[in-house]
């Protein structure tokens, strides 16, 4: 069951669940940030007085139309697409853009509503928004991709802009689909404004290092929490969930610092591979065949492949998490625990459930929430940003640097507020209180908006 909520912040939770029926996943996660944010109230009254909470978790603008398109065989369909400007207190929106079955209004806002907190967080001049379609690309030639894409910026363009609203790739929209939206965009409003979309190709605006920032944010991440331990990861063993962009670039750094990734997966099953993870097979068969990921194992035959398997029943020292919401319940984190796992950091958004993430606090291990373990995509699609406004590029490692020290500071923050705020260790409660606290200041000197 959830923790019990502050008899002053239970009302507003009430007021939110009135407001928004039937959207679980967005209760969940302002429960989630809501549970932690009693100490802030005795600290700062006046955030009770003014009902900041009460603004930040109402959005500032929910966009929701239709985008009709003409698959190759001439039938026509129409997708439903959603773009929710939640908060744009620190500066303009900015958060991914969802293509998949699943997506409906409740996903959107509950991923706009993290984005807010995580955003504020990396410690640059970004809002919180997010947005997509439950258009599924799986399946779809390039054709059909472009023309959906080019159907859905015809009406999305009008609300965005690099000082309003800033779009990246999220699940199902990675380079291809940015540069179908770029293109679109372009052409309708007859300007190049490299920042209006982040996650661009390197040869028109993109940065380096943005297509491993997720990944290897969490990675770096996961690192200082194990050395607010006196450890590290070099040596560990660890499972990795999905065998996406964040998957593939959270498995290569992990390896780059010495630890051994023995697990990964996709939705119809894992890989085990007990001599390390080959990630040329994987990213061979995910970013360029586009195959299952059961075809690892006509390389190396020594793999074992369970379909619909378990990855948290496969013991390990760390696991990142890095598919999609909900994924890690309670008993998956009980196995975990029991299996000796001493760090779990969140590459995805809120893959843990709340009965997971109790488990977790309990058995007292290290566990990075997505908003702080994940930030590394957001900071450096805000470093593209940078990019876009000064006319610049820079090179993989400086960008890199810059993505590290983001995640060393994020630790840094989160740590440092838990430890204020009377509960050591608990980078839940470290990483809200951190965000709540930027965003709620900069609303208050903003006056009533």
């Amino acid at each position: 069951m959830p923790a019990r909520l502050d008899e002053k912040l239970e009302p507003i939770f009430q007021d939110v669940l009135h407001r928004n029926p039937g959207e679980s996943e967005f209760h969940q996660a302002v429960h989630e940030v809501l549970e932690t944010l009693g100490p802030v109230l005795v600290k700062y009254p006046e955030f009770v007085e003014k009902k900041v909470i009460q603004r930040i978790c109402e959005p500032e603008r929910q966009i929701i139309f239709r985008v009709p398109w003409q698959d190759d065989k001439g039938e026509i369909h129409i997708n439903r697409a959603f773009r929710v400007e939640f908060n744009s207190a620190l500066g303009p929106y900015k958060g991914g853009m969802r293509f998949h079955p699943s997506v409906y209004l409740g996903i959107i806002k509950f991923l706009g509503f993290e984005q807010i907190f995580k955003n504020a967080l990396t410690g640059l001049p970004i809002g919180g928004g997010k947005g997509g379609s439950d258009f599924d690309p799986k399946g779809k030639s390039d054709d059909e991709i472009m023309r959906f894409c080019q159907s859905l910026m015809t009406e999305l363009y009008r609300h965005l802009g690099e000082y309003t609203d800033v779009p990246a790739g999220d699940i199902g929209v990675g380079g291809r689909e940015i540069g179908y939206l770029f293109g679109q965009y372009k052409r309708i409003t007859n300007r190049y404004e490299s920042g209006v979309l982040t996650g661009k190709g390197l040869d028109w605006g993109g940065s380096r290092a943005r297509t491993e920032a997720t990944g290897y944010g969490t990675v770096f991440f996961t690192q200082e929490m194990l050395k607010a331990r006196g450890d590290s990861l070099d040596g560990k063993t660890v499972v990795v969930s999905g065998s996406g962009n964040v998957a593939i670039y959270a498995i290569e750094k992990a390896h780059q610092l010495g630890a051994k990734v023995i697990a990964c997966s996709d939705s119809s099953g894992i890989i085990v591979d007990e001599k390390g993870i080959d990630l040329a097979v994987v990213k061979r068969l995910k970013e360029v065949e586009r195959r299952r990921i059961s075809a690892y194992t006509d390389v190396h035959k020594h793999a074992k492949y369970v379909e619909d398997g378990n990855i948290w029943s496969v013991p390990c020292d760390v696991a990142l998490p890095c598919a999609t919401q909900n994924e890690l319940n309670g008993s998956d984190a009980k196995t975990l625990v029991e299996n000796g796992c001493i760090a779990v950091a969140e590459g995805a958004n809120m893959p843990t459930t709340p009965e997971g993430v109790q488990i977790f606090q309990e058995a007292s291990l290290a566990y990075g929430p997505g908003k702080a373990a994940n930030a590394g995509g957001v900071a450096t699609s805000a470093l593209e940003m940078q990019q876009n406004a000064s006319r610049d590029s820079w090179t993989f490692a400086y960008t890199e640097k810059r993505l590290e020290d983001i995640m060393i500071e994020i630790h840094k923050s989160s740590f440092e507020t838990a430890e204020e705020f009377g509960s050591p260790g608990n980078y839940v409660l470290g990483a809200n209180i951190t965000g709540f606290i930027k965003v709620a200041r900069a609303m208050d000197a903003m006056g009533l908006i």
